[in-house]
């Protein structure tokens, strides 16, 4: 095998040569410059031609000047790697896979042969720094990884490169993606954004963590207005579909988790239709690049925030940018593309007919002044990939710089190693184990994984109107810390959109105020919703509730139901205006009863108050006035004994007030009737029927109320439930079939006393009682058939006062009607309470006709005294 190594041999497919320094150590970097690669037609009639790369871009090459300063700054150091320098190996990989292989066989090779073969006898490879993105950086370490050659990426987030199994020599100075989704979430959630769009590249790198963060913003009450995969290779009709989607959604927040050039056309159409309003939030996949954009499409990012892994100050970069020339690397290639691009100039050994702007390029000298060059170029506003290129050199640094410590010690690894012989796979050991603080004060440290700690830095794209860019930093994500702290942000530092003049607000539905409760949309997402109001005695005391609660029983919703309250206590009280008139009118009513009754006691003697049976006159006028009184009970708070005795006692003495009028209407038929010295009712003349009628009827009555009492009592209670916002306090009647049996009997009393009444009141008598009791049955019929459907048409204290108005109006027409034109004979026209008035001039003439003709009857009307007859009518 050796024969084959023969001087002069290299490796075929090399275009480019490597920028090179030796060193005690050399760290081989793969990086990519220029940002796209244009293939050979492989027909293989000819020797295949490598891959050519094109399109230099001045942002990545400055990444690979952070390396370089790097290494300068470290071997300037004379606390780090005792007197031992690093070389390098930097490699454009123009972000091809295919590029980034055959490169690191070069580096793996030593650039001299094939696989396996090192040609380099002095060569001390201690890792590999590379590549930016996770692709490519995965393709290295397939390689690396079989041999545990150590590879420290600057910029992968893939989270398949944490597997050990599969990548077990690779590490990385960048957070992994694994918690990015949530740290995207958590800013969405510190800014109530609920209603946002989410933006993918079409590659798998991108949109599984965008499915992650769409997951994770469902799972926290948030909701996806759209969610669209961009490329720039789409068709322009799939270009405008995704642009429409965009401009017709009310989401004012879109988060895009895509590279620039596949979000650029998108842009493009974007700003053609002057779709300014919305606020971008981009991934830490995203690169801070403007001069990809025209003036135009970029000031559509004013206003953006932008997740970028945590950087801090690399201290005098700036100065070495503007000092590097291509005298001190005259091989290297990349250095000159970039003199072409900063100066507008050209080799003399590349082609001349490149033309810029018309015109012709003018030769580079390479004594241009770099000073001349705007800042602008080198995009010193993100330096996120820059800052862990740098670490991650420092990693390496530190890491030696433990190996040459440990070297004066025992041998760790089993056999006597010289420290200028040291193997990639001695330096991976201590890899794991570097822990150093940088000079801003983070601790850089890898967990078993290969990953550093996920910390982020959220920065704000600012665009004044000059078209200057900044991106200030205006916050902060720490996986480390307290779920409470893991963000941080300064809101006054962010400089919004120039559409907003505050914080911008995206919902698809404005938030529930308190009495109000979230109703879905049918076919909509959670957050599209309609505000309903709570049901009648439900509140809601929070913002934005899928639910409203109920009160107790005995609280009420305050007006705008957000607070329960106590409810109204309510009864009939004689403190209010219709329990004290109420009241007043019962004890008047009573107070009136009593005086006619002293009136008919004063004039008992007359002949108006004898002949109307006088002992039924004053039983009436006391049941009357009972009758008033008893709807006392009904006012005033509802306790055990009124509850249970007020209706029974209304019903009874009621009763009895009838039953005295149906016995009085009796006595009256009786008396016309018995006239007749032949008819049988004269036996029955005198007091013992009207008493048998009052007891027997009201005997039924007292059977009713004492089963009542006895069996279902009334009782007071609470009624929560007849009137919103009251406790209404009343008396449970118990079975509520007994009340209106005690009713229906009394009426069915009142009725045949109606009845009784009406048929009698043609009796031949100028002063009939007759008549008046049928107006007064009539009257009290009347009262309680309307009193049974407005009863139960009310509710709470109303329905008392509409009893104890029926009482008191059916006692005020018996009194009225019976009574007071008895009393204005009696008091006012007392020349009318005579015998002749009382029983009539027709009447006495036929009586004393037969008196003449029937002597007995004539003897029998006369008493011991020779007085009249005392019979009552």
């Amino acid at each position: 095998m050796k024969e084959a190594i023969k001087p002069g041999c290299k490796l075929e497919l090399r275009e480019m040569a490597p920028i090179s320094m030796d060193g005690d150590f050399v760290i081989g970097v793969i990086a990519g410059a220029q940002s796209d690669v244009v293939y050979p037609i492989l027909d293989f009639r000819e020797t295949p031609q490598p891959a050519r790369c094109k399109d230099f871009q001045t942002r990545y090459y400055r990444d690979i000047l952070a390396t370089m300063f790097a290494i300068e700054e470290i071997n300037q150091n004379q606390h780090l790697l005792q007197n031992h320098t690093l070389g390098f190996r930097i490699m454009d990989s123009c972000f091809s896979e295919v590029v980034a292989l055959k490169e690191t066989l070069l580096l793996l090779s030593g650039g001299q042969t094939l696989p396996n073969y090192k040609c380099e006898a002095h060569l001390v490879l201690a890792g590999i720094i590379g590549e930016m993105y996770s692709s490519v950086s995965e393709v290295m370490a397939r390689i690396l990884g079989l041999y545990r050659i150590p590879q420290i990426s600057y910029g992968a987030q893939k989270s398949i490169l944490s597997d050990k199994i599969q990548f077990p020599s690779f590490l990385r100075t960048y957070p992994e993606s694994t918690l990015h989704p949530h740290s995207i979430v958590q800013l969405l959630r510190h800014f109530n954004w609920t209603w946002v769009g989410i933006l993918t590249s079409n590659v798998d790198t991108t949109s599984v963590p965008s499915q992650k963060i769409r997951q994770e913003l469902v799972d926290n009450g948030g909701c996806v207005a759209f969610f669209e995969k961009v490329d720039d290779r789409y068709t322009r009709e799939k270009l405008m579909r995704v642009a429409d989607v965009i401009h017709q959604s009310s989401a004012n927040v879109i988060v895009c988790d895509c590279y620039e050039m596949h979000i650029k056309p998108i842009l493009e159409i974007l700003s053609f239709r002057n779709v300014t309003a919305r606020v971008w939030v981009f991934s830490s996949g995203w690169g801070f690049n403007p001069q990809l954009f025209t003036r135009e499409t970029w000031r559509l990012l004013n206003g953006s925030l932008v997740f970028t892994a945590y950087t801090s100050v690399i201290p005098h970069f700036t100065d070495f940018l503007y000092h590097i020339g291509h005298s001190a690397f005259p091989s290297d290639t990349l250095t000159k593309l970039f003199w072409e691009k900063a100066f507008g100039c050209q080799w003399e050994e590349q082609n001349k007919s490149q033309i810029v702007t018309g015109k012709e390029l003018i030769p580079c000298t390479g004594d241009e002044d770099l000073k001349a060059v705007v800042p602008v170029l080198f995009q010193l506003n993100d330096l996120s990939i820059s800052y862990h290129a740098y670490l991650a050199v420092y990693v390496y640094a530190y890491t030696l710089h433990n190996m040459i410590l440990d070297g004066a010690k025992e041998d760790v690894f089993g056999i006597q190693t010289h420290i200028q012989n040291i193997k990639p796979w001695q330096v991976l050991r201590y890899l794991w184990d570097v822990h150093f603080t940088t000079e801003s004060g983070e601790d850089i440290y890898f967990d078993k994984n290969g990953d550093v700690p996920t910390v982020f830095d959220i920065m704000n794209i600012q665009i004044y109107p000059d078209d200057t860019t900044r991106l200030v930093k205006v916050g902060r994500y720490d996986a480390r810390q307290s779920p409470a702290l893991e963000i941080i942000i300064n809101v006054s530092a962010i400089l919004w959109n120039e559409k907003y003049n505050q914080t911008p607000r995206t919902v698809c539905s404005e938030s529930c105020l308190v009495g109000y409760r979230k109703s879905g949309r049918m076919g909509q997402p959670s957050c599209c919703f309609d505000c309903v109001p709570c049901s009648i005695g439900e509140i809601a005391n929070e913002t934005d509730t899928i639910k409203c609660w109920k009160c107790p029983e005995d609280q009420w919703p305050n007006e705008s139901r957000d607070k329960c309250l106590p409810k109204v206590i309510e009864f009939l009280s004689y403190e209010e205006a219709l329990g004290a008139s109420l009241a007043a009118t019962a004890i008047i009513l009573s107070l009136v009863t009593v005086l006619i009754l002293f009136v008919f006691c004063r004039f008992k003697d007359t002949p108006l108050v004898r002949a109307n049976n006088r002992d039924l006159s004053y039983f009436l006028l006391c049941t009357l006035t009972l009758c008033f009184l008893c709807s006392l009970t009904f006012v005033g708070f509802p306790m055990k004994l009124t509850c249970m005795i007020r209706q029974p006692a209304f019903g009874l003495i009621f009763t009895v007030s009838v039953s005295c009028i149906l016995a009085k209407t009796v006595t009256v038929v009786i008396a016309f009737k018995a006239v007749n010295p032949h008819n049988q009712l004269r036996k029955w003349v005198g007091p013992k029927i009207p008493n048998l009628i009052v007891i027997c009827s009201s005997l039924v009555q007292l059977a009713i109320c004492t089963y009542w009492i006895s069996s279902h009592p009334s009782f007071p209670e609470n009624n929560t439930r007849s009137e919103s916002g009251k406790i209404i306090i009343e008396c449970n009647d118990g079975l509520t079939i007994l009340f209106y049996c005690m009713l229906g009997y009394m009426g069915f009393l009142a009725i045949i006393s109606f009845i009784v009444a009406f048929l009698a009141r043609t009796l031949p008598d100028s002063f009939n009682e007759a008549k008046f009791i049928t107006f007064s049955m009539l009257v009290f019929v009347s009262v309680w058939l309307s009193f049974i459907p407005t009863y139960l048409s009310t509710q709470g204290k109303y329905m008392v006062a509409v009893e104890i108005f029926a009482i008191l109006s059916s006692g005020a027409g018996l009194l009225f009607l019976i009574f007071f034109p008895k009393c204005y004979i009696i008091l006012l026209r007392p020349e009318m309470n005579t015998k002749e008035h009382v029983v009539g001039k027709k009447y006495n003439e036929k009586r004393v006709t037969l008196s003449y003709n029937n002597p007995k009857c004539s003897m029998r009307d006369k008493d011991q005294k020779g007085t009249e007859s005392k019979t009552k009518f």
